[in-house]
């Protein structure tokens, strides 16, 4: 997880990513870098532009919640009315289950 953290800070900071600079900043926040890890990181990062990436995540985020934010009042109002039922329901289930225990000790 720390090529990640490094590599989003190499690209905020508008700096090439590469083995050695990924490297250099893992072994800035205290952790042993380890090179094939680096050129895994490197590689799978080849011609990914991060910037537009973390614009495209954040635009699918808006995008996503956004329905369910208007849907939720709605959801929230109907089980405000349906919890009274569910609850007595449960309260049968949970006495049914105390009789079953209570015959088994005697």
């Amino acid at each position: 997880m720390e090529y990640v953290y490094a590599a989003l800070l190499l690209s905020e900071a508008g700096k090439e990513i590469n083995e050695k600079s990924l490297m250099e900043v893992v072994k800035a926040a205290g952790f042993e870098p380890d090179e094939a890890r680096a050129k895994a990181m490197v590689a799978s990062l080849k011609g990914v532009d991060i910037k537009e990436v973390i614009k495209n995540a954040q635009a699918q985020t808006m995008v996503a919640t956004a329905p369910a934010a208007q849907g939720a009042p709605q959801q929230a109002g109907d089980k405000g009315q349906q919890k009274p039922k569910e609850e007595k329901k449960d309260e049968k289930k949970e006495e049914a289950a105390a009789e079953g225990l209570a015959s088994l000790f005697g």
